[in-house]
């Protein structure tokens, strides 16, 4: 195994331990563990235990046993592709964001087996206004990643690629 890929795992590993040791810091460090608490850190950011039965934005809800674990099965497949993708990938950016997705993919699929729910706990807010849903490490880890993964691909792969094209095409013979 390379050393991008050795660190990639060790982030994603890391990413793991994070996310669960802050659940179970919120849930059982401050005794969160029941819906509507919270506690504030400062004006615009509380700890506030979400029992989150479904994906992002409250999409594809596994309010049954069998939902729940065909969200299980259907989330861990994707963290499978991303740890395939990470096993063949060279690009050392594209390992980090990987790493993070499926770091945070691991800590929310556990929450999910263990509790039947991922718990959520980080609500940024503004006033009344909360421009995101309540959220936890694993959460911002996968957006992170993902969006980096976007931008590379939308961005900077076809900038290297017509780099790469023009350091490689034929230079013309000026005696011709």
């Amino acid at each position: 195994m390379n050393r991008n890929r050795t660190i990639g795992f060790a982030l994603a590993a890391l990413i793991f331990v994070a996310d669960q040791a802050m659940k179970a810091f919120v849930v059982e460090g401050l005794d969160l563990s029941y819906p509507g608490a919270s506690r504030e850190v400062l004006p615009f950011f509380d700890l506030r235990f979400v029992a989150n039965i479904g994906v992002s934005l409250g999409l594809l809800p596994a309010d049954t046993p069998t939902m729940r674990w065909l969200l299980v099965a259907l989330t861990a497949a994707i963290a499978a592709g991303v740890g395939w993708w990470m096993v063949r990938e060279k690009s050392r950016q594209d390992m980090f964001a990987l790493a993070l997705v499926l770091g945070g993919a691991l800590g929310n699929i556990v929450d999910r087996v263990r509790f039947g729910y991922v718990v959520d706990y980080a609500d940024l807010h503004f006033g009344e206004w909360r421009p995101f849903l309540v959220f936890n490490v694993a959460d911002a880890a996968i957006t992170i990643g993902v969006v980096i993964l976007l931008i590379r691909a939308l961005f900077v792969r076809d900038k290297q690629k017509a780099e790469a094209n023009a350091d490689a095409a034929p230079v013309e013979n000026a005696n011709a």
